[in-house]
This record gives structure tokens, C-alpha cells and sequence, in this order.
């Protein structure tokens, strides 16, 4: 499996991950022209997308879904709730790009078999995913406000995983935003924080888990830099060093190609 993220911040999600003739995108939320911006840059053509899946309804993973699906056919999945929260915002979606699958139910589409799971964000039912083919698993999770034992055990074993690792504590709380926005990010249907990212993944090292690209930091109470040196030392303090790649998405352009 190939995995390109296109965009990963609060500001806009999407990436796509592809195996032999099943192309999919994993939200959409930027506008069409940044999307066909990205997947130029990853060099893969819009017309070859099987399918566009939606984890929740906020406006950074969902902006540009309907003009996409309806300049390209493309069908968009989501759980039901999540249909009923967003099919106002999306336009006219044709009713046969209309797709619906269960939470914790796995479904196939082409060669890659897709498992959405639950995750506590306030949206209306929010899922993260694991992709498996050809013996090989990848994992996208996004805007969780705490870590459960149900995530622990989807992402154990994944050969790659994009993460969250949304901001540093301290930045939130000495931020200008009002308490209750302070509150929201902070609060167990939030945001992961730097450290609570590392703490994940010193979990999930002994389950293989040993390739992680860093996710949907925020712009205003996180860096790049800040992220990546926060998880580098959580995972050197638990003895996890020089066999662990960590990269970090960014949130205005494509940070590469990952392969598994």
C-alpha cells in the first residue's frame, strides 16, 4: 500500500492511500483546487479514485467532498449519523455516490479491506480507520479526545500509522482563545496532545508499530518542530530510538510518499 497525506492540520485533511487498481481518499477537507494541487504532486490522477471516506463532519475534513464527488463520480462513504450531520453542507450528492457503512464493521473495497473504528470526538459518530492488504496494515487517527482500549487495539500491528499529535499543552493554555474553545481542545472529546501521541505509541511499539507520521497539529498552539522533538524524547526516554522512522505531516502541502 502507498500512502501520500496531502494535508494534515486544523486548517484543512486529506489523504490517499492506494493498492494495485483501488485508489481512496481519506477526507476532503480542502478545497478542490488544493486537492488536485496535492494528488498532482503525488502524481496520481483524480479520475482513479474509487472512493472518498469521511471520519466526522467538521468542516476541515469535508470541504471539498461533494464538488469532488460530483466532477469526478466519486462515491462518498460515511456512517449514517455522520451522512445525517454533513449531507447539508456537502450540495447535491447523486444518490448512487451515496455510500453508508456500520462503525466496527469491516467492509472491502477492491484489494484493501477497511476498518472503520470509534473515537471520542464531538461530532456526531467519529471513526478512525485501518487499512489491511496483501499482509500489510495502515492506520489513519485523527481528533481524539482521549486514548480507549478500543483505539489501542485497532492500530496495534499497523505497519504505518498517521496520528495526531495536535498541540502542546501549555501553548493552549497560555493562548488568546476564550476558556470554553481551551476547554473543547483540551477535554476528552478533543484533540490529542504531543504528549499524550507519544505515550500511544510507546504502547503500541511492542505491537510493531515502528513507522509513524504525526498528524493534524494545530497552527496556533503547535510546530512542527516542537511535535516531533516532544514525541522524539517520550519515545527515547521508554528506550525506543534508532529502528523508529517519524515524520510529520504538514498542513499546506504533501509530505511524501510512504510505501508498506
Amino acid at each position: 500500500m502507498l500512502l501520500c497525506p496531502l494535508y494534515s492540520g486544523s486548517t484543512g485533511n486529506s489523504s490517499v492511500l492506494s493498492e494495485g487498481d483501488t485508489t481512496i481518499v481519506i477526507d476532503a477537507g480542502v478545497t478542490g483546487k488544493a486537492f488536485l494541487y496535492a494528488l498532482s504532486q503525488c502524481e496520481i490522477d483524480p479520475c482513479s479514485i474509487n472512493a472518498i471516506l469521511i471520519t466526522h463532519e467538521h468542516s476541515d475534513h469535508i470541504k471539498g467532498a461533494g464538488i469532488l464527488s460530483r466532477k469526478f463520480g466519486i462515491p462518498i462513504y460515511a456512517n449514517q449519523k455522520t451522512w445525517n450531520a454533513m449531507c447539508g453542507k456537502l450540495g447535491n450528492i447523486e444518490e448512487r455516490n451515496v455510500r453508508v457503512f456500520e462503525t466496527d464493521r469491516s467492509f472491502g473495497l477492491g484489494e484493501i479491506e477497511i476498518t472503520p473504528f470509534k473515537i471520542p470526538h464531538d461530532t456526531a459518530e467519529p471513526v478512525a480507520f485501518s487499512f489491511a492488504a496483501k499482509g500489510k496494515k495502515v492506520s489513519i487517527a485523527t481528533d481524539i479526545g482521549h486514548v480507549t482500549d478500543k483505539i489501542k487495539s485497532a492500530l496495534q500491528g499497523s505497519d504505518l500509522l498517521l496520528l495526531e499529535s495536535n498541540h502542546d499543552v501549555d501553548m493552549v493554555k497560555k493562548s488568546s482563545y476564550p476558556p470554553e474553545l481551551q476547554a473543547r481542545i483540551l477535554g476528552d472529546r478533543g484533540h490529542l496532545s504531543n504528549e499524550n501521541c507519544a505515550k500511544l505509541l510507546c504502547e503500541l511499539y511492542a505491537s510493531g508499530v515502528k513507522r509513524t507520521i504525526l498528524g493534524h497539529l494545530s497552527r496556533e498552539n503547535n510546530t512542527e518542530e516542537l511535535a516531533h522533538a516532544t514525541v522524539s524524547r517520550i519515545l527515547a526516554n521508554s528506550g525506543i530510538g534508532a529502528d523508529y522512522m517519524l515524520k510529520t505531516a504538514h498542513f499546506d502541502r504533501v509530505c511524501g510518499k510512504f510505501e508498506v
